[in-house]
C-alpha cells in the first residue's frame, strides 16, 4: 500500500495509515528521500499513528528513514507512536535511538520548527 506523502510548505508529511508490509517501509523510504530533494524539503513527519504493531525491521526502516532523509538535508520526525506499541518496543529492546520523535502532526510540526530556527540561528 502505497503511503501519502503531502507538501506542507518546507515539510513533507507521510501519513501510514494501515499496517505495512517490509516492501512498503522501503518504498516509503525511498519515496521521501526523492521528494526530499525534488521537493528541497526542510523536514519530514513521518505520522505512524495507524501501526498498532512496530517489529524489528519496521524500528530498523524507520531509524534509516530519518538517517536518509538527515543526510539529504532535511530533519525528520515520527510522531504518534501507540503507547501499546511503545511499551512493546521496549520491551522487546526496539529502540529508535537518534531519531526525533512526537506525540502527533501538532507537536512534530511545531519542533521541526523549532529545530529550523535553531540552524538558522547557528545553534
Amino acid at each position: 500500500m502505497k503511503v501519502p506523502i503531502l507538501k506542507q510548505g518546507p515539510y513533507l508529511i507521510a501519513s501510514v495509515q494501515s499496517a505495512l508490509t517490509d516492501e512498503d517501509l522501503v518504498q516509503l523510504r525511498d519515496d521521501l528521500a526523492q521528494m526530499v530533494g525534488r521537493h528541497h524539503s526542510r523536514g519530514v513527519v513521518i505520522d505512524v499513528t495507524a501501526l498498532d504493531v512496530m517489529d524489528s525491521f519496521a524500528a530498523r526502516t524507520l531509524r534509516s528513514m530519518a538517517a536518509t532523509i538527515k543526510l539529504k538535508g532535511a530533519h525528520a520526525i515520527i510522531v504518534g507512536i501507540q503507547p501499546e506499541v511503545a511499551f512493546a518496543m521496549v520491551q522487546l529492546g526496539l529502540s529508535l535511538a537518534g531519531v526525533s520523535t512526537a506525540l502527533d502532526l501538532e507537536d512534530g510540526l511545531t519542533l521541526l520548527s523549532k529545530q529550523l530556527q535553531e540552524n538558522q540561528d547557528g545553534g
